[in-house]
């Protein structure tokens, strides 16, 4: 777990006020098997995959996975800068994230994306940590860092978790 007292609170603000707005339909299913801010974060380590939703121009949804890290309550992943999914976040940046582990957990995420490492801008202030933490986890000689691939962080608007037996996620 990496998230600071604050981001914490933060997270669980949303998923309070995300549940809160939900439809009576996923209330219904959501609110007595969810997790809080803590219990989530301590469960999301390491590389989640995740799927990730995007739209064409034409307003087509397109779907496609990617590893996914829960790093300060919020998703961070990465593609090849010439994939699909890039040019579509690139003039596109909402999106939605779905993790699974199988019918014990399901976390939702609605929201819009921010490039960390654009190849001609300036990187997000955290990119440097963010980069040191990606090199460790996939070794830094996985890609050419700079030019293969570009990361993302989305800032989500809503947030969701189903988690009916908190017992089958902890060891």
């Amino acid at each position: 777990m990496r998230e600071t007292p604050q981001e914490l609170a933060e997270l669980q603000a949303l998923l309070d006020a995300s549940l809160s707005r939900s439809t009576s339909h996923l209330r219904s299913i959501v609110t007595e098997r969810t997790l809080n801010a803590e219990q989530l974060t301590g469960i999301l380590t390491g590389m989640r995959v995740l799927a990730v939703s995007t739209v064409t121009a034409k307003g087509e949804p397109r779907i496609s996975g990617a590893d996914g890290h829960f790093l300060h309550g919020k998703w961070h992943f990465g593609t090849a800068r010439d994939a699909a999914k890039a040019r579509h976040l690139a003039a596109r940046p909402a999106a939605s994230i779905a993790h699974m582990r199988g019918e014990d957990l399901g976390v939702f995420t609605h929201g819009r994306v921010e490039i960390l490492n654009p190849q001609d801008g300036e990187p997000a202030a955290d990119w440097p940590a963010l980069l040191d933490y990606f090199k460790d986890f996939y070794g830094a000689d996985a890609f050419d860092w700079e030019n293969d691939v570009v990361y993302y962080r989305l800032h989500p608007s809503w947030m969701t978790v189903y988690a009916p037996d908190l017992a089958k996620l902890t060891p």
